[in-house]
């Protein structure tokens, strides 16, 4: 349980609950900054006084909000920030970073789901090339523990977003594979909400070197921003793919037949 007076980091007369909850900005309890709100986390009280991350910015109640950072979400629960925004007691749950990235993890499965059900996406090294050649790719999510060299020979000097925001492991499950490195998004809402999603995992995942990725780290095995577990064995389908091409294209010009 974290009291009011246990930090003086946030004037008591600029709490975050004051503001009205209207318009694109929300100001942050910790850096005072007005950024907007698809950039931010929302944060409610529970009927218990139980701090509740509101991720899809949708529950009841006045919200308080922080800038999506690992170090600003450390802050305002070590420092009583969302007590002194409540103007009262706030049970802040254990590991809040840690469950406030396990659930930007699961917005952005849910919102590849959505996708390729919408026929909005498609996943491996060819389906992907397919798409952003023709124009149809607003934004090519690629594993963060994909081939680096792989992931830059498929994006080469194409001006696409992209982002890694989740395991080769992760990134297959909305699609029934085991992996996947590259997947395509065709421009539209969803890809905007799978961006915006994306860089607010990233922002709450620590730097290397962090103290909040020191624990992690023991505790997980090390991770570096936006990865997964590393998976042993084989390379996937969408690996082995650029390069099966290759090897194919060399036998078929010591072959004659290209």
């Amino acid at each position: 349980m974290v009291r009011p007076e246990a930090d003086g980091m946030v004037p008591p007369e600029a709490d975050g609950m004051e503001e009205p909850e209207h318009g694109p900005l929300r100001r942050c309890l910790v850096t005072r900054e007005r950024l907007p709100k698809e950039a931010m986390i929302r944060f409610v009280l529970g009927p218990d006084r139980e701090l509740v991350p509101d991720l899809a910015g949708k529950l009841p109640g006045r919200g308080m909000w922080l800038s999506a950072r690992a170090d600003v979400i450390e802050q305002a629960a070590r420092r009583g920030a969302f007590a002194r925004a409540a103007r009262g007691e706030v049970l802040v749950p254990p590991e809040l970073r840690a469950r406030i990235e396990d659930g930007l993890r699961g917005r952005v499965r849910d919102l590849l789901g959505f996708a390729r059900r919408a026929g909005q996406a498609v996943s491996g090294w060819h389906s992907a090339r397919e798409w952003l050649q023709s124009g149809r790719a607003g934004l090519l999510v690629q594993a963060a523990d994909g081939s680096p060299a792989e992931k830059a020979r498929l994006v080469g000097h194409r001006q696409v977003p992209v982002v890694a925001p989740l395991s080769a492991a992760e990134l297959g499950a909305p699609f029934g594979r085991d992996r996947a490195v590259h997947v395509a998004i065709s421009a539209g809402r969803l890809a905007e909400r799978i961006a915006a999603e994306a860089a607010r995992l990233a922002g709450v995942i620590p730097a290397a070197g962090d103290e909040g990725a020191t624990r992690r780290g023991s505790a997980r095995g090390g991770r570096k921003p936006g990865e997964g577990p590393a998976r042993p064995g084989r390379p996937g389908e969408d690996e082995r793919a650029p390069r099966d091409a290759m090897a194919r294209g060399r036998d078929g010009a010591a072959n004659g037949t290209e």
